[in-house]
Formats: structure tokens, sequence, C-alpha cells
């Protein structure tokens, strides 16, 4: 009898038409699809699945960002790996040779499969701000202040885990994993959970810009590694199951613009009101 591969299915996350890399276990998802429509006001086809069959949350898109895929995929895809990317960032192991053909494959995963459990990006490292200031000088501090009582009251086992990763000066970002589906559906239980208590004792109690009111999307980023840091201190993963995968991004950063509103929003309070 041939051996079984492990299944792997990873949403890509995208708003708009976009290359898509060839591997099958790729599965492009229109985010945010609910309501949307086309100049001629027909519902807007992009050719992809769309985040609002199913079980859904589609609508909450515009302050959930991709995470209205990441529910998505939990509550209607079923492989012993699930995970999620973006359009334009990806996981990729080889170092050079022509962008999109260094998109990671299920060639390249299928060694660790059913040895680790869970992938991540390499982390992000701040250096000069921890996790919880550099979110306060660019967003609101209090989105994260309201995280930390909700986790406290539901879950305060993980205070402690919480605490620490606020401290910290880098971490795991983008909402991007591959996870054992076991791990995948836990996570995504206990995320969901928070950010459903934190929407509904927020919504409408701040004035804020487009751009800032995604900010269940990036309280996410941050507590994903809260996630991930208690299951290491409980012994439910093991460090040797979490595996680090480099990421590439498919469009250039405009590191000048980057740098100089992460100076402004540190040293003169001026928040983000835009990507780079």
């Amino acid at each position: 009898m041939a051996e079984q591969k492990p299944s792997v299915c990873i949403i890509v996350a995208a708003h708009k038409q976009y290359r898509m890399p060839a591997d099958p276990m790729y599965l492009p998802l229109h985010v945010g699809a609910e309501g949307k429509t086309d100049a001629d006001g027909n519902e807007l086809d992009l050719g992809y699945t769309k985040d609002n069959t199913g079980d859904h949350i589609s609508g909450l898109n515009p302050s959930f960002c991709e995470l209205t895929g990441l529910y998505w995929a939990w509550k209607n895809l079923d492989a012993d790996y699930l995970g999620l990317v973006h359009y334009r960032r990806h996981f990729a192991i080889k170092r050079s040779g022509p962008l999109w053909d260094r998109i990671l494959t299920y060639r390249e995963l299928k060694p660790w499969l059913g040895h680790v459990k869970v992938f991540t990006p390499k982390p992000r490292r701040y250096y000069i701000e921890t996790l919880y200031s550099h979110y306060a000088h660019t967003h609101y501090a209090s989105h994260l202040d309201e995280t930390r009582r909700i986790i406290a009251e539901k879950y305060p086992s993980y205070l402690e885990s919480c605490d620490r990763i606020y401290n910290r000066t880098g971490g795991y970002m983008f909402n991007m994993m591959i996870m054992e589906k076991k791990f995948f559906d836990e996570y995504c239980t206990w995320v969901f959970d928070i950010l459903f208590e934190l929407k509904q004792r927020t919504d409408g109690k701040q004035k804020l810009s487009a751009f800032q009111s995604r900010f269940y999307g990036r309280v996410s980023e941050i507590i994903f590694n809260v996630w991930i840091e208690e299951q290491l201190k409980t012994g439910k993963l093991k460090k040797n199951e979490i595996l680090e995968i480099p990421l590439i991004h498919m469009e250039k950063i405009n590191w000048g613009k980057k740098g100089t509103a992460f100076l402004k929003a540190k040293f003169i309070g001026k928040k983000y009101e835009g990507s780079f």
C-alpha cells in the first residue's frame, strides 16, 4: 500500500487579483468578499474561493483583515495541516533564485510534516521597542490593555505568557502560520473567543480612521505569540515541534518611508495611517 501523504491546505488571503503560487497546496481566498461588487454592480468575482461561503465572518474584514480568511479556513476546510499566507507575503526556504520560484512548496515542507506541529515566520525584531511599546506608538495601547484584561478574565493561566510577550522586542507577525489541524483548531478557538469579546467591548467606543480600525488583525499578531508561549510553557508544544521559516515579500518595501514613520510614531506620537 502506498504511503499516505499528509494533506496541507494553505489559504492565500487576497482582496484583488494577483499572481498565485502554482503548488496545489495553496488555495487563493478572496477575503472580505461579502458585499463586494464590480463596476457593473454585479457580485465581485476574482476567480478565487470566497470567504463569505459556509460558516463565515466575511463582513468583519474591514476591521479583522486576513482573520476573516483564517476563520473561514477553520470552519470550512479539512486537512492534516492548515495555514495562512498573504498574496504579497510567502514562506520561502530557498535563499536565492527568481522570487516566485522561491515560494515554499509541498515537496520542501513534506520532510517536516508529522514531526513539526507549527510552522511560523522568522521573528520580526524591533530592538529598541517592545511589542507593546511599538504598538502603543504606532496604534493605540488601549487595544492591548483591553486584550490583556480579557485574557486575565477568560484565560488567567495565559496572563504570565501575555506579560512576557508584551515585553519582548520581537515576535511572529503577519498572522502567518501552518499548523497541524489539532493545534490550528485549538488556536482559532482561543483567539476568536478573545477577539469577539474585544469587539464587543470596543465597538463604537473610539473614533478611528479606516486604517486604525483594522486593529483586531494587529492585536492577533501579538497574541499569536502569547498562545505559542503558553503551549511551550505547559509542554503542549516542544521547541523542536516549531519551525521558523523565512518569509519573502512579493513587492518592494519602502524602507525609507517605513523608517521615517516609525521614528515619527516613537518620538512625536504620530500614528501609522497606511502600509508600506
